[in-house]
């Protein structure tokens, strides 16, 4: 299973992966339309600067899921990739799922929520092919986890 990793000592803070995201989840799908839709789109990404530091945000779609725990209908739920998502059916706007994420990478949109859904018409996420820096990558965790140790080893030496 793949997973959204953060690097983020190469995060230039230059919100690509942001405006990636709201471009993905327009109706159109196109940078320039985009901003013109009735319903402009809505980015589930968050770049925060924070000691000198550029901190890309967005689910991460924890194990134990604070958000899918504290939601009264069940509209938190995980589908069949392991990923968080929302059932704007039966969302009811309570906004509890925002206060339980412990990452505030749950936003409200007109009574409804709207969060990272790791973009499932895609193989990999529109932030993470849109980063220059590949300071977001979409991989195993095996193989994130030997890139990780290669480099430690590098620095021995």
């Amino acid at each position: 299973m793949k997973e959204l990793f953060v690097n983020f000592d190469k995060c230039l803070g230059c919100l690509s992966c942001e405006i990636a995201c709201r471009v993905e989840h327009s109706l159109t799908k196109n940078i320039f339309t985009s901003i013109f839709e009735s319903k402009p789109p809505r980015k589930r990404v968050f770049v925060q600067f924070y000691q000198n530091k550029n901190i890309p945000l967005q689910c991460r779609n924890c194990d134990d899921s604070p958000c899918i725990k504290v939601c009264p209908t069940g509209a938190m739920h995980k589908d069949e990739r392991n990923v968080t998502i929302c059932d704007e059916e039966k969302c009811i706007g309570c906004f509890m799922c925002v206060l339980a994420c412990p990452f505030g990478v749950i936003s409200a949109d007109r009574k409804k929520v709207i969060k990272c859904d790791r973009c499932p018409d895609r193989e990999t996420p529109a932030c993470v092919e849109a980063c220059p820096t590949k300071a977001l990558t979409f991989e195993e965790v095996k193989e994130f986890s030997a890139e990780k140790r290669e480099l430690a080893a590098s620095k021995v030496i």
